[in-house]
């Protein structure tokens, strides 16, 4: 009964909430990966970008709301969420269109698109913050839980309980879908296998007669939508707060990196390593060693390695370790 009761806490408050943090930033590690691999650059703009797409979602969901528009238990911002998608692709197509593309005509060193990427950064934050605020935003509507905590305890007979929040189980949900529809389209589609002959080898992609311009265009559309969706599905788990998105640029890079630079598959397994690592490490660990150890080795601290306040210096250690001894990532990416 002890051992399940541990488990129980290890999943309420470790296995869980790691899970839904890594789908939300492997969908940002694929954004990421996706721009470095076929526009060859490392876009700082993208935690921004994020939280453009969800600033959009956010307003078009208090519309509804004010409407009754609504899907029940399911968050409304469900329905709000292709508004989202719709204006962050018009906004990253434009800003190709007037920065980036003049810059990629020049063949310009990709440090330059860097510090390009900064600036488009700074600007998109500081337009977010104009439109909606910096302070934090709640949109969350709809049934709170799948499971609750005390109904779980009535079920089981256990002393922990378990309770799985709605928007974490859409959030893997969501994860599971995009990344398979993501895989499907750059595998068996004509215009998704161009995308990675572009990637693998420009020139030789070119002497195929690919379009250059529709592979560019084609990726920001596919960003604009993972980046939205990453972005949404963090702010319904935790709030919307644009400063966090800037925060969030972090993990979100370290897990691209920490996978592979350019490797789709290496930013799913880097967003949830980063995940898995940034929980494991600033968890209190007390609850699970009671039930565990003999009383008398009962733990009197929280055994908690390191405050939730650093857990960002989690990712950025692992990003240090994995560019010291092996800078193309776990699974063999672009070296940085």
């Amino acid at each position: 009964m002890d051992f399940l009761n541990a488990l129980v806490a290890l999943a309420n408050f470790v296995i869980i909430p790691a899970t839904a943090y890594g789908a939300q930033l492997a969908l940002g590690a694929l954004g990421v990966t996706l721009i470095y691999g076929i526009l060859r650059f490392s876009n700082f703009a993208h935690g921004d970008t994020m939280a453009f797409g969800t600033m959009v979602t956010v307003l078009v969901t208090w519309a509804m709301q004010a409407a009754g528009i609504g899907l029940g238990v399911l968050p409304t911002a469900l329905l709000a969420l292709p508004f989202g998608i719709a204006a962050t692709a018009l906004l990253l197509l434009g800003t190709d269109k007037l920065v980036y593309q003049f810059y990629r005509r020049q063949r310009v060193v990709p440090v330059v698109f860097v510090m390009v990427s900064i600036g488009v950064m700074f600007i998109m934050n500081g337009l977010v913050r104009f439109i909606i605020g910096p302070d934090d935003q709640r949109f969350a509507d709809g049934a709170r839980f799948i499971i609750r905590a005390r109904e779980f305890k009535q079920m089981t007979g256990l002393d922990e309980g378990l309770a799985i929040r709605t928007t974490q189980g859409i959030t893997i949900v969501t994860a599971i879908i995009v990344v398979a529809l993501l895989f499907w389209f750059l595998n068996r589609t004509r215009t998704g296998k161009s995308m990675r002959a572009f990637s693998d080898n420009e020139d030789l992609a070119l002497l195929s007669g690919i379009n250059p311009d529709r592979v560019v265009q084609v990726t920001w559309l596919i960003v604009a939508a993972l980046a939205t969706i990453a972005g949404v599905l963090y702010g319904l788990d935790k709030s919307f707060k644009p400063f966090t998105y800037f925060q969030l640029l972090l993990p979100i890079f370290a897990s691209a990196i920490v996978g592979g630079l350019g490797n789709p598959l290496g930013a799913i397994a880097g967003g949830f390593l980063i995940a898995f690592s940034e929980v494991t490490v600033t968890y209190a660990w007390k609850k699970v060693l009671v039930h565990l150890l003999p009383e008398p080795l009962e733990p009197s601290g929280l055994v908690q390695l390191m405050s939730t306040d650093y857990k960002f210096a989690v990712s950025f250690a692992i990003l240090v370790i994995v560019l010291l001894f092996r800078p193309t990532g776990l699974f063999k990416g672009k070296s940085v």
